[in-house]
């Protein structure tokens, strides 16, 4: 879900307006955490991260025991919390566009809100970006989201049950051949693998990961590199093809890694 829900669902660009751009800090829900400099009150200038809630969350506060079903038709509440990471205090329209310091404070307050979910009993933070109105973002001023969850998304608790049953990594094998074919790989450094995933489900879809198995991003020193791989392999994108609609997000269980989905 979008940061803010334009008209008819489009992305809504206008600079002069941007609930998101500094001075405008009463357009948001009061923050929840701020990178800036010391002394700095909240909600006023002068930030360079802002965590705000998400004004339209797809998860929410409700109880944990309504709204539940099981059998074949099992339903429940989704339960949790939905923010926020304002990339930049201008009006950046892409993580392409930042420079390494700026990621590595957008990684930065990932980590610092990945703890205090956990603080808070939300052991499992999504972490994802939309790029354009055909990925989704309904704000054009560049975000990501966090979402606080009680346990692990299906398809992460899937791979895991796979790994398992496999005996062992599989981002690791995937990462060994790639190494050894070195057909996909893009860009390889600081203990990261940037490469072209074999039989992508999009054209120039991205895989970021850390050479070596690493299971909590959170904790990683390596998780603003990968940020930063990642805008790179963007911006390589943006050459060959122009501002491309885009998802990505961290996949933070197992052996972590960054996928990047061009739409």
């Amino acid at each position: 879900p979008g940061a803010q829900r334009g008209l008819g669902g489009e992305e809504q660009d206008d600079p002069a307006g941007c609930p998101f751009c500094e001075g405008r800090e009463s357009s948001t829900p009061p923050e929840t955490y701020a990178l800036g400099p010391p002394g700095r009150p909240p909600d006023t200038p002068g930030w360079r991260i802002r965590v705000v809630p998400n004004k339209f969350p797809a998860f929410g506060p409700w109880s944990r025991d309504g709204d539940r079903a099981e059998g074949l038709f099992a339903r429940r509440a989704a339960v949790g919390r939905q923010e926020v990471v304002i990339h930049s205090p201008r009006h950046v329209r892409t993580i392409a566009d930042l420079g390494s310091r700026q990621l590595e404070l957008v990684a930065g307050a990932w980590q610092a809100r990945a703890a205090t979910a956990r603080e808070a009993g939300f052991p499992y933070v999504h972490a994802l970006v939309n790029e354009g109105a055909a990925a989704g973002a309904s704000l054009a001023h560049s975000h990501s989201q966090l979402v606080w969850l009680e346990e692990e998304p299906p398809l992460v608790a899937q791979e895991r049950d796979a790994q398992t049953a496999a005996g062992g990594c599989l981002v690791c094998r995937v990462l060994a051949e790639e190494r050894q074919q070195r057909m996909r790989v893009v860009e390889e450094r600081d203990g990261l693998i940037l490469l072209c995933p074999f039989a992508g489900r999009q054209p120039y879809e991205l895989l970021i990961a850390p050479a070596e198995c690493e299971t909590d991003p959170f904790a990683s020193r390596r998780l603003a590199e990968a940020l930063i791989l990642a805008a790179e392999g963007i911006r390589r994108i943006r050459i060959a093809e122009g501002a491309v609609p885009l998802n990505l997000w961290l996949h933070a269980g197992g052996h972590w890694h960054i996928e990047v989905m061009p739409r």
